[in-house]
């Protein structure tokens, strides 16, 4: 049988609970039309549709390698949804985020990750700092680890800050291969002593068929503009090319890592 083509649920948005005011995005707790609460991401917040594709394309990647992160799902938002908000900053926000946003699924109970406390393995460190490398994810430091501990295991979140080359489109090709500076600041730094294993087992996962099936799940709304009038699809091969070709030349980012891991010692 022919395999499943990789896509997201997609549910309706019925209650605004409460704003998580971390950050400066202002995402939310929602419900939606199953009954769930899910954090949801404003497509009218401050780095737009860009924060949710990076949201979409590093879950889904960090997903594909195993790791552990809260479901993502499409969430519709009514015209009329807000209308009743007392506060004038969130009404501003849900009425410009009509129509298709991002979602993850609420983890109740969930704990922010202390690198104190808690201490990962030199493995799964090192997977996770090689999966920051390639989406170039500047928002994984101690002071802001994005990572939390439910029922005694650790999941990964918040991946709207990768993929910064987006904001500056014209030079995607040049950013595709280069290091990654800020791997310095990364929490689990220290830790990541097994990139080399690492790179052979994940490359083996992303092939260049996996990173299509991801790409392919950004919708046609999110990409109508602030891509230079490149078309839905031109803009999806743009992060296909990026994402492969950075991939390809994974030894640069290892390099980095393991020479910045090393002034840290």
């Amino acid at each position: 049988m022919p395999a499943e083509t990789l896509q997201l649920r997609t549910v309706n948005v019925t209650r605004y609970v409460t704003p998580l005011r971390e950050g400066g995005s202002l995402p939310a707790i929602a419900e939606a039309d199953d009954e769930f609460l899910y954090v949801l991401k404003f497509r009218g917040a401050g780095q737009g549709v860009k924060a949710l594709i990076a949201e979409l394309i590093g879950g889904e990647i960090a997903k594909a390698l195993g790791f552990k992160i809260p479901e993502l799902v499409f969430a519709n938002l009514d015209t009329a949804f807000g209308r009743t908000e007392p506060d004038e900053e969130i009404q501003d926000l849900l009425k410009g985020s009509t129509g298709l946003n991002l979602a993850l699924h609420y983890l109740s109970g969930a704990i922010t990750f202390d690198p104190v406390v808690n201490r990962p393995d030199a493995k799964l460190a090192s997977q996770i700092v090689w999966l920051d490398s390639l989406l170039t994810n500047v928002d994984r430091t101690a002071r802001n680890t994005n990572m939390l501990m439910w029922h005694k295991e650790l999941w990964l979140i918040d991946h709207g800050a990768a993929l910064y080359f987006h904001h500056n489109w014209s030079n995607w090709e040049e950013q595709a291969t280069k290091p990654f500076l800020n791997i310095k600041d990364h929490v689990l730094l220290p830790l990541a002593t097994e990139m080399e294993a690492v790179d052979a087992e994940f490359k083996a996962i992303l092939t260049s068929g996996k990173i299509r099936e991801i790409v392919n799940l950004l919708p046609d709304v999110w990409l109508a503009d602030g891509f230079d009038g490149n078309q839905p699809q031109e803009v999806r091969e743009v992060y296909y090319q990026f994402l492969t070709r950075r991939i390809a030349v994974s030894n640069v980012f290892i390099n980095q890592a393991d020479h910045a891991r090393e002034t840290l010692i």
